[in-house]
């Protein structure tokens, strides 16, 4: 009887920490996302020159995130913190463009983000499938992608920026599922500034892909 108790304990322990885990977490992304929109807000009359600043001390933040882990949470914070302010700085001036010439394309893309996410995030976070397999696939065909556009760069392909897109999308559906897959799994509460970044940058480049299309529908 005690070790059926004890049984049960640790199984709601683990829930609670699980729960908490994905709250935090979860907490994190919507912070992460408000100083984005907060920097893309501050940046929309920035010079270029700046833009491209701010996206290098972005991932150098990212960068830092990882070592920082190990030793500070606070600082760990801090760092996503600017990560999501630098971020909006650097793509200030695209999304004021679009704000410009096509603002519709921004709330589509949005809102396509948002129900991309809860659908592959849910599928991720509740199969019991491990994905890591797919993930190293995703992670080769997301190089492959920016190699591809960076060929549009020089090549004129007919519907290269709607392939390029959709291809994006697919792959980041890989990857959104398996960053929810490792927050399910994850154990330490202390990778929950790690795992808001990781599942934030899907984020972001999610709504971009989108972005590209509605807007892309919008001229045609």
């Amino acid at each position: 009887m005690d070790e059926s108790f004890n049984y049960r304990g640790a199984g709601s322990s683990a829930r609670d920490q699980a729960h908490t885990l994905f709250a935090q977490t979860m907490g994190y992304v919507a912070f992460t996302v408000a100083l984005f929109a907060l920097g893309a807000y501050l940046g929309r009359n920035l010079a270029n020159g700046v833009g491209i600043i701010a996206f290098i001390a972005a991932f150098a933040c990212l960068i830092g995130m990882r070592f920082a882990a190990r030793r500070s949470r606070q600082l760990t914070v801090v760092l996503l913190a600017a990560f999501g302010l630098l971020l909006g700085l650097a793509l200030a001036m695209t999304l004021a463009y679009y704000a410009s010439v096509n603002p519709s394309a921004l709330w589509q893309a949005g809102g396509a983000t948002a129900l991309f996410i809860a659908g592959f995030g849910a599928a991720g976070y509740a199969t019991r499938r491990d994905l890591s397999a797919l993930a190293r696939i995703c992670f080769w065909a997301l190089l492959a992608l920016i190699v591809f556009g960076i060929v549009l760069i020089f090549v004129r392909i007919p519907g290269g920026a709607l392939i390029y897109s959709v291809l994006g999308l697919v792959i980041f559906a890989g990857l959104t599922m398996f960053d929810f897959q490792r927050l399910r799994r994850s154990s330490a509460i202390d990778s929950a500034p790690l795992l808001a970044a990781s599942i934030f940058l899907d984020i972001l480049n999610v709504f971009l892909f989108f972005l590209q299309i509605f807007s892309g529908q919008e001229r045609d």
